[in-house]
């Protein structure tokens, strides 16, 4: 159809980083990933850039930091606790297993992301950007504040188990999203401690919720 521009979106991640040589982290920092995950993340963004630069696209990298709801797949850690918290509450199990509690992230709140994405796209000229909330926190520090949230100590629940150890560890990244303030009028409302507390009560929700009803109807959707 002709007088119609193609936007294009890449969602990138704040794993490029990797083993960062600079905190916090921003649009201009080197890249070293860590992982198979990142180096095909890395990948993509250049070819992203390429795109823009050699064609004239509208094509955007979002370097979105760790975004998080109950809508998060069960296998990553922020869900993982969150959803063993409901069910240690419910009385469905007692413990929870973890790797390691000291690497730290920049946790933010997915729906707040995505209105980033949109500022993003939104943009007369497209640009790459940082999307995160600019604090660093513990996988203890959100295991702690989930139980806190049941009203249960963690550390009666949480054991290490090695298996989780990643091979190549990341163990902090930390978002500096100053770009994303100064040019798309972007920031985060939804601070650590109110972002565990949502994925934790949508939890327990839909422990409490017959089964069958929609997802939005069981507490997925703040």
């Amino acid at each position: 159809m002709t007088g119609i521009k193609a936007k294009f979106y890449q969602a990138s991640s704040s794993e490029m980083y990797g083993e960062v040589t600079e905190t916090p982290q921003n649009e201009n920092t080197p890249f070293h990933p860590c992982s198979p995950y990142a180096c095909a993340k890395l990948y993509a963004y250049w070819m992203t850039a390429n795109y823009r630069a050699g064609y004239g696209l509208f094509a955007c990298n979002g370097i979105l930091f760790n975004h998080e709801s109950p809508r998060r797949g069960e296998t990553f850690v922020s869900r993982k606790i969150s959803r063993a918290v409901a069910r240690i509450k419910a009385g469905l199990q007692d413990k929870l297993f973890l790797g390691n509690l000291e690497a730290k992230r920049d946790w933010g709140y997915a729906p707040e992301y995505v209105e980033a994405m949109w500022r993003m796209m939104q943009q007369e000229k497209p640009d790459d950007f940082v999307v995160a909330t600019g604090e660093m926190h513990t996988v203890r520090e959100f295991a702690e504040l989930a139980f806190a949230c049941a009203d249960l100590d963690w550390r009666k629940h949480v054991e290490i188990d090695p298996r989780y150890f990643r091979p190549n560890e990341v163990n902090f990244l930390l978002g500096d999203a100053s770009r994303a303030r100064r040019v798309l009028g972007w920031e985060p409302k939804v601070r650590f401690p109110e972002l565990v507390k949502i994925m934790v009560e949508a939890d327990i929700r839909m422990l409490r919720e017959p089964e069958g009803q929609p997802f939005e109807r069981r507490g997925a959707v703040e």
